[in-house]
C-alpha cells in the first residue's frame, strides 16, 4: 500500500479552514476569515507566498523571523535532504552528537566574549525558560526582572515574564518572584537589584510587541549594574537576532556583552549560548550532566539546517544586505510622515520596522478613528493591515495588542524592488485612509460589530 503526502494535501486542500476549525483553533480560523485572510497558500518561496489561484504575496512577517533566508533556501533544503539520506544515528540519546558539537562551536565563534557554552533547546520559550532555570543555579538566588511590554514566549514559565496582560489573563496565578520594570527606567532597576536577590534581568534588546527601542544608554547601564549586584544579564534574541537588525545579535548595536543569549527563529530550533562559568554551575558534577535535558534539542535536521543557516548567512552577506536595505526602507518610510498626518512615528534597526498611527486632525475622520478606537484599540492598525493585503497582497500584522502599530519583518533578502512596493503601498493605502468613504474606512463598521461582540 503507497501512502502520498502531495496526494493527500492536493486532494483536502479545499477544506483546510474547515479542518482547522473544527480540529485545532474555532477561533483563528474565525478571525483569518474575518479580517480576508483565509487564503490558501500552496507555495513558498524566497520572500513571497502563493495562493491556489496563482496570487502572489509579498511576506512582511517571515514566520515572524523564522526565514530570514527567506522560504525554501536551496542550501537550507539540501542540508536537510542530505542529513535525511544518511540515514544518520539521530537521538541516540547515549552520544554527543557531532552536528551539535559542529553547530555550537560555529555559534560561539559569532559570539560576545564569554560565551563559549551552548546549550540547545526545541524553541525560543525553550531556550527563555532554560535561561532562568541556569540563572538561579548560578546565583541561587529566586528573582527575575524583566520590561513592560515584554514578550518572552507563551509557556507557563515565560508567562510570569510577559508584559502583555492579555496573555497573563486567565492562567493565573503565575509563578511568583518575578517583577517587571519600564524601559530606560535605571533608578527603578537599580532599586530592585540592591536588594540582592535578583538572578537575572532578562531583555529583548528591541522589544517584538510594537517594536519599541530603549534609549542609547539604558541597555549598557543595565549590564553595568547587573555585573555590580552579581545579577546574569540576559539577551532575548530569539526574533531580533540572526542578523534581523543588520547585527548577527541585536544587542551588538549598544556594544553589549551578556551573560546568556537566547537565540531560535531563524535558527530552526532554539539554543542558548552562555558563558561557561554559568554552564558548569548546572552540570556542575558527572551525576548532574543530565540535570536540564530536552527530546528534540539536539536532533540533526534542526543542527543540520543551523549549519547551512549560518552558512547562508556569511555566504550572501545578509546581515549587512539586512543592514543597507533597512536603511533604505526606514528613510522612505519616515518621509511618508511628512505627506500623511497619520504616521506618527518609524522606527526599527535593519529589517525590523514599526510604523505607528495617531488620530488624524480633521473632524469627521477623528469621529471615525474615535469609533474604531473605542471599539478597540488599534483596530486603525488592523484596518491597515487589512487594505495592504486586499489592494496589494502584502502580508503585515499588528504589532500587538491594543497598539496602533504594525510590524514588518521581512526576509533579509528583499531588495530595491520590495522596499518600492511596500513604501508604494503604504502610500497608497494611506491616502485612502484620508478619505472617508475609502475601503479602509468602510472596512471599520464589519470590525467594530466584531470587537464589541468579543
Amino acid at each position: 500500500m503507497t501512502w502520498s503526502l502531495g496526494e493527500l494535501i492536493e486532494k483536502r486542500r479545499a477544506e483546510q479552514y474547515g479542518l482547522y476549525g473544527h480540529y485545532v483553533n474555532t477561533q483563528q480560523a474565525r478571525v483569518q476569515a474575518i479580517i480576508g485572510f483565509d487564503k490558501i497558500y500552496t507555495r513558498g518561496q524566497g520572500a513571497y507566498l502563493w495562493d491556489a489561484e496563482g496570487n502572489r504575496y509579498l511576506d512582511l512577517l517571515s514566520g515572524y523571523s523564522v526565514f530570514n533566508l527567506g522560504r525554501s533556501h536551496p542550501v537550507v533544503k539540501q542540508a536537510i535532504q542530505e542529513a535525511l539520506a544518511f540515514d544518520r544515528p539521530n537521538l541516540v540519546k547515549m552520544d554527543c552528537p557531532l552536528l551539535a558539537a559542529l553547530l555550537a562551536e560555529q555559534l560561539a565563534k559569532r559570539m560576545p566574549p564569554g560565551l563559549d557554552a551552548v546549550y540547545f533547546a526545541n524553541s525560543g520559550a525553550d531556550a527563555v525558560d532554560t535561561a532562568l532555570k541556569f540563572a538561579r543555579a548560578a546565583t541561587h538566588r529566586p528573582r527575575v526582572l524583566y520590561l513592560n511590554h515584554a514578550f518572552h514566549g507563551l509557556t507557563l514559565g515565560t508567562l510570569a515574564i510577559n508584559g502583555g496582560p492579555e496573555f497573563r489573563r486567565g492562567f493565573e496565578p503565575l509563578m511568583p518572584g518575578f517583577d517587571a520594570v519600564a524601559m530606560n527606567d535605571l533608578a527603578a532597576l537599580e532599586s530592585q537589584l540592591r536588594k540582592g536577590d535578583v538572578a537575572a534581568f532578562i531583555v529583548e534588546p528591541i522589544q517584538g510587541e510594537g517594536v519599541y527601542i530603549p534609549a542609547d544608554g539604558f541597555l549598557p547601564e543595565a549590564q553595568r549594574l547587573c555585573r555590580k549586584s552579581g545579577t546574569i544579564f540576559i539577551c532575548d534574541e530569539v526574533q531580533v537576532g540572526m542578523g534581523r537588525t543588520g547585527r548577527f545579535l541585536c544587542c551588538e548595536h549598544w556594544g553589549l556583552e551578556p551573560d546568556i543569549v537566547t537565540l531560535s527563529k531563524a535558527l530552526s530550533g532554539g539554543c542558548l549560548p552562555v558563558s561557561a562559568k554559568i554552564h558548569d554551575a548546572v552540570f556542575s558534577s558527572l551525576e548532574r550532566c543530565q540535570v536540564h535535558s530536552t527530546t528534540f534539542g539536539q536532533n540533526e535536521l534542526a543542527m543540520a539546517a543551523g549549519l547551512a543557516t549560518l552558512h547562508v548567512l556569511e555566504a550572501e552577506r545578509l546581515i549587512e544586505r539586512a543592514a543597507s536595505t533597512g536603511e533604505k526602507l526606514l528613510k522612505a518610510l519616515a518621509a511618508l510622515k511628512e505627506r500623511h498626518e497619520m504616521i506618527a512615528d518609524v522606527r526599527g534597526k535593519g529589517l525590523m520596522i514599526g510604523i505607528e498611527f495617531r488620530a488624524p486632525r480633521s473632524l469627521r475622520l477623528r469621529a471615525a478613528w474615535t469609533a474604531a478606537e473605542t471599539a478597540r484599540k488599534g483596530l486603525f492598525a488592523q484596518l491597515v493591515v487589512m487594505a495592504l493585503m486586499r489592494d496589494h497582497h502584502i502580508l503585515t500584522e499588528v504589532a500587538g495588542f491594543d497598539v496602533n502599530v504594525i510590524k514588518l519583518l521581512p526576509a533579509l533578502i528583499i531588495g530595491d524592488e520590495e522596499v518600492e512596493m511596500i513604501v508604494s503601498a503604504f502610500d497608497a493605502v494611506m491616502v485612502e485612509a484620508s478619505e472617508l468613504r475609502g475601503r479602509v474606512w468602510t472596512q471599520s463598521a464589519q470590525l467594530i460589530r466584531h470587537a464589541l461582540g468579543r
